[in-house]
């Protein structure tokens, strides 16, 4: 039987990379779509798969920054679909890197509010809908990058990933008793359009480097990490909340 058989899911950062293998693999598995991102087209092309697949699929373009449009998510699910069960919300941004010292105020605010308040945004108006069901699976992306090992140049970005995986611990409390399980997802390096394009012209010394620094020597396919996601939005997790789960490769104990 399919893993998420009659649900109803959002997943946002869907045009593309993990968002788009996710989005993809919980059609597979019978749920129910809304997917979000920036872009339209790819949105739309995204919707034309799984329908072409034999699954269900709404989508709207927007800013997760935006709370009009984690509103408009939910409010889409439940019209168009009945109500929700599962959200991943997996949207976010490497954002501004360098020392400290050199990040504007408009650097940070901006890798916070797209990794980090959006986040909240969007459990704000998915948790009630979750509640009316009789519980759902609530997953965010965090990162090993600010839990379990730290980079120079990346301090906006560790930051407000390291607030995601508190905001995942509070939560998992605040609404355990309420049937919604709240984890985050950890990956480690993933070989995504959105990664190519933060090493423009990286050469094949760069990409070895950065495979050398996990255990596996390698990076992730984005389809083993919306694995991970499936995981934690299926039954197959159903005692586990609270978890910052790590899918990294071993980044975060590799030595070698």
């Amino acid at each position: 039987m399919p893993r998420l058989e009659g649900k109803i899911a959002i997943v946002t950062g869907a045009s593309s990379g993990i968002g788009r293998a996710a989005a993809v693999l919980f059609a597979r598995e019978g749920a129910k779509l809304v997917v979000t991102a920036r872009r339209e087209r790819e949105l739309t092309l995204l919707a034309r798969e799984i329908e072409g697949e034999g699954g269900e699929a709404a989508f709207l373009a927007g800013e997760i920054r935006d709370e009009a449009l984690n509103e408009a998510l939910v409010a889409l699910a439940i019209r168009r679909f009945g109500g929700l069960d599962i959200a991943f919300n997996n949207a976010g941004t490497v954002g501004a890197m360098g020392e400290l010292p050199s990040l504007s105020i408009d650097d940070w605010r901006e890798t916070l509010d797209i990794n980090l308040t959006s986040a909240f945004l969007a459990a704000k108006h998915q948790l009630p809908a979750m509640v009316a069901r009789g519980g759902g699976s609530l997953v965010f992306t965090a990162s090993f990058v600010g839990h379990t090992a730290g980079f120079p140049g990346t301090t906006a970005y560790a930051a407000s990933k390291a607030g995601l995986v508190g905001l995942t611990q509070s939560l998992a409390v605040e609404f355990g008793t309420r049937g919604v399980r709240v984890n985050a997802l950890l990956p480690g390096g993933t070989d995504t359009p959105s990664n190519h394009a933060n090493l423009p012209g990286a050469s094949p010394e760069t990409r070895g480097f950065i495979e050398s620094l996990h255990a596996l020597k390698r990076l992730a396919r984005p389809e083993e990490i919306a694995e991970a996601a499936l995981y934690l939005a299926s039954d197959a997790a159903s005692f586990v909340t609270g978890a910052a789960l790590l899918v990294d490769g071993g980044v975060s104990i590799n030595r070698t």
